[in-house]
């Protein structure tokens, strides 16, 4: 059997056990789709990363779930940056460090910011131009959650929003409200299959740190854990906030994961006018968790 170092990092924090956790191959060449996802079945992560060599790119880098590979996802990207800077696969004379990374979705830059000991403090991801789509019935959304349109911000839209994946973003007044989110699993199921997203992206301008500027859910009919952060979606809340002008950014801090004991924090910077955002970027830092190997036949 083959050995391939396996590398888990939590992603959206500085602390062990906060933030999402994600596992990382950092020289997966040679293993098959078949075997990629078996080893996303072991993990049982929400993402495992595998990195590989590209011909378009610094790295090539394809994220896969416990049931499918995913074209594109925040935290693989953060923990991945991380450890490529740990594991000295990138040259870090100077901060930042920026390498391009290859997706399915395309080419995107990463950047890696050095503390002053030269060792990784945070990365930032640069995700797509954001794309505004459907206005959804907020009544039709918040009967899934056991909640109605009152509990949503006023004459703000419940909207699909993509900067790589497509989420629906649907802002609420209060923290409370996030609290008391009941999932109808049927009801919510049959809406996004309709609407062709995977997830819906909830939040409100509040925080449990005084300084922040939002704090969201992700929220899916699937059954399992509740993703703790999402960079992906997180992009997408904050190019929702700047085009319907919620806050003045162009930089936000944020929060997830608070609500199920694994607090994570980002920032979310928007590249552009409110009204032509050219591009998100995702920020970022990830901490090491366990260190080894993985066997494959």
């Amino acid at each position: 059997m083959k050995q391939y170092r396996i590398i888990y990092l939590d992603a959206f924090t500085s602390e062990p056990f906060c933030g999402n956790p994600c596992a990382v191959l950092p020289q997966a060449d040679g293993l098959s789709d078949r075997q990629m996802q078996m080893i996303a079945m072991e993990t049982n992560l929400s993402e495992t990363a595998f990195v590989l060599r590209s011909e378009k790119a610094g790295v090539k880098v394809r994220y896969f779930t416990p049931r499918m590979e995913v074209p594109f996802a925040g935290h693989p990207t953060i923990a991945t940056a991380m450890m490529l800077v740990q594991e000295e696969m990138l040259p870090s004379a100077q901060s930042p460090v920026v390498i391009d990374f290859e997706y399915t979705i395309g080419v995107l830059p990463v950047e890696i910011h050095l503390d002053p000991t030269g060792k990784p403090a945070k990365a930032i991801m640069t995700q797509q131009k954001p794309l505004f789509g459907s206005v959804v019935d907020g009544e039709d959304l918040m009967a899934c959650f056991g909640l109605d349109q009152s509990n949503l911000i006023d004459r703000m839209p419940v909207q699909i929003v993509s900067t790589g994946v497509p989420f629906l973003i649907a802002p609420v007044k209060t923290m409370a409200i996030l609290k008391h989110v009941q999932v109808n699993r049927p009801l919510f199921q049959s809406l996004l299959t309709r609407l062709e997203v995977s997830a819906v992206y909830m939040f409100c301008l509040e925080g449990f740190e005084q300084d922040s500027d939002a704090h969201g859910r992700l929220l899916t009919f699937a059954e399992g854990p509740e993703d703790p952060f999402t960079g992906s979606a997180v992009g997408c809340m904050g190019s929702y906030i700047a085009y319907h002008g919620l806050r003045t950014g162009p930089i936000y801090k944020v929060e997830q994961g608070h609500l199920l004991g694994r607090p994570g924090t980002g920032t979310v910077e928007i590249i552009g006018s409110a009204d032509n955002i050219e591009s998100v970027r995702v920020g970022g830092c990830a901490v090491r968790t366990m260190d080894g190997f993985m066997y494959c036949q």
